[in-house]
């Protein structure tokens, strides 16, 4: 069933959580929500599963007097809505965050990829090179990771069909991973509740019951963008690393270190998968020492 897009901001999103203007973009037709708070360097937050820009207010608060801060929702997630025969993988989100880098004509653009966010936002990068500058990661990953254990059972049990339905059915990602995903504090109920409205129907859950499977399904489309990493690596790359998350490890943050020689790692301690709502501030002030830094120039 196809949804009815959406292009204004529902009442169930308080303006004192979420303080800023909702804009509307018609991307391939899909209707895209985004935020684009402030001005200066402009920085391009993509958020992971299963959240939308939401994950980011508090970061936005810190950084719109200083920054352009650009923050979307992919087709399904959040306030977009996908258009008929949307399958949710993030090779399809890849698309469209690189359609909307150029409806919106960005320029110089910091990529701050967290989760999925990563991964997709290095595919936009990688086919935009003369668009991104520099390059923000937290707790991600690029490449495949078939073979791996630790996320060949990931892949298998959160997205093999038992799971799917439960997803689809109670909202069981919102619930189980959004609390898990926050170690350094706890979400309040009107937080939780603008996670499970934004994913308030079965139709609405399928797009964050697609993604676990596809960490292994998508092997190609991380082939592919490993493939092109060689095209981004000399970016200045921040890594920014919570570091009590139980789905991106240690090892996965010294991969993104070796790949990208020129890089700052800022850990931030005890924090869990979604460092940006979990440690807003630390992550805000590791944003910005690493774009002050990387803009000035060099002796």
């Amino acid at each position: 069933m196809t949804n009815t897009a959406q292009t204004t901001r529902p009442a169930w999103v308080d303006d004192d959580l979420f303080p800023f203007a909702s804009h509307f973009i018609e991307i391939e037709g899909h209707t895209v929500h985004y935020v684009d708070e402030g001005s200066g360097p402009t920085l391009l937050m993509l958020h992971g599963n299963p959240t939308w820009s939401f994950l980011f207010r508090d970061v936005i608060r810190l950084l719109r007097n200083d920054f352009r801060c650009v923050a979307l929702d992919y087709p399904g997630f959040g306030l977009s809505t996908p258009g008929p025969g949307y399958r949710y993988l993030p090779e399809e989100h890849a698309d469209v965050v690189t359609a909307f880098v150029d409806a919106l004509a960005l320029k110089d653009v910091t990529l701050v990829g967290q989760d999925w966010g990563g991964m997709i936002g290095l595919a936009a990068a990688q086919r935009r090179p003369e668009v991104f500058c520099l390059l923000a990661l937290a707790n991600t990953w690029a490449w495949p990771v078939n073979g791996d254990l630790h996320f060949e059972a990931f892949g298998r049990i959160v997205g093999g069909l038992p799971m799917r339905f439960l997803v689809r059915r109670f909202n069981l990602l919102v619930n189980a991973f959004m609390p898990s995903g926050h170690r350094r504090r706890k979400l309040t109920d009107a937080e939780m509740d603008h996670y499970r409205r934004a994913l308030d129907t079965a139709d609405r859950r399928q797009a964050s019951a697609v993604l676990p499977g596809r960490v292994l399904a998508s092997r190609d489309f991380f082939a592919e963008v490993e493939a092109g990493l060689p095209a981004v690596a000399q970016l200045p790359t921040l890594i920014i690393w919570g570091d009590a998350d139980i789905a991106f490890r240690a090892q996965e943050r010294e991969r993104l270190e070796a790949t990208f020689p020129d890089h700052v790692t800022v850990i931030v301690e005890g924090a869990g998968t979604y460092v940006e709502s979990d440690a807003p501030d630390e992550f805000a002030s590791a944003i910005r020492a690493f774009s002050d830094g990387a803009r000035q120039p060099s002796e």
